[in-house]
């Protein structure tokens, strides 16, 4: 997901989007502790994405 994407979304899909990816995150790293992924990076870039959105929400916050 690209920052121009991410920006472009309102505070409360922001929110909602973060809490999904994090749920997401969370089982990718469970299924990877019982059998490893096929692609391992996966779990970086989900942790980078998540970082990305509450980065955008935070400056909305303080911007505000």
């Amino acid at each position: 997901m690209k920052i121009a994407e991410i920006r472009e979304m309102s505070t409360a899909d922001l929110a909602e989007r973060i809490q999904a990816e994090q749920a997401s995150y969370q089982q990718m790293l469970l299924n990877h502790a019982v059998s490893p992924l096929e692609n391992s990076s996966q779990i970086r870039t989900a942790r980078r994405n998540i970082a990305r959105l509450k980065t955008v929400l935070r400056q909305r916050e303080l911007n505000k």
